[in-house]
């Protein structure tokens, strides 16, 4: 499998820093959306094959899924620097926001409009999530499995997770894991071809 390279990378750590900062604060119930259209479409530090994979690495390390990434792309362009940098970037203005929003929403709790905003937000987070599912879809056309069985794999994790009520670690871990072993193994076999 051939990968596209990003076109170009963060000049500075200050740069690096600002651009976490900036996909943060756009990232209100849930980045994957944001972040994918950041760091892909908008600024090219990563083409989508390379964040299919660095998102997937991510999600199988302990913690939050974008802050692995952040600290995986930081490093990888300014070592640790750079990793302490798009890390900080992420957290210090969110930080800052969620205390003034607690502060406030600890005054309107009771308010039938807050609740009613709250589940308002939810949706809108579902339909991100959902639009950059659709959109990283079709890279998956290209993945050694192939299209049916990576459609298979994604469906078996959904029915484990949402219909079976299975542990998020029994999934990832057993269908995970053989989805690893098996692509490994259609990848030997395709480089001894």
């Amino acid at each position: 499998m051939t990968h596209q390279r990003a076109a170009s990378s963060p000049r500075t750590v200050l740069e690096l820093f600002w651009a976490f900062s900036w996909l943060s604060l756009q990232g209100f119930g849930g980045v994957l959306a944001v972040v994918q259209r950041e760091l892909v479409e908008k600024r090219g530090w990563l083409s989508n094959e390379e964040f299919v994979e660095d998102w997937a690495v991510a999600q199988v390390m302990p913690g939050p899924n974008v802050c692995n990434l952040a600290l995986m792309f930081g490093d990888r362009h300014f070592g640790w620097r750079g990793a302490a940098a798009a890390l900080a970037g992420l957290l210090a203005l969110p930080l800052v926001l969620l205390l003034t929003a607690a502060t406030v929403y600890g005054q309107l709790a009771g308010h039938a409009a807050a609740a009613g905003a709250l589940r308002g937000m939810g949706a809108v987070a579902a339909g991100l999530i959902a639009g950059t599912s659709l959109k990283l879809l079709a890279q998956l056309r290209q993945h050694p499995l192939g299209l049916a069985l990576v459609v298979a794999v994604a469906l078996g994790a959904f029915g484990g997770l949402v219909l079976l009520h299975l542990p998020l670690a029994v999934v990832v871990f057993g269908l995970g894991g053989a989805a690893c072993v098996l692509t490994g193994w259609r990848l030997r076999r395709g480089a001894s071809s």
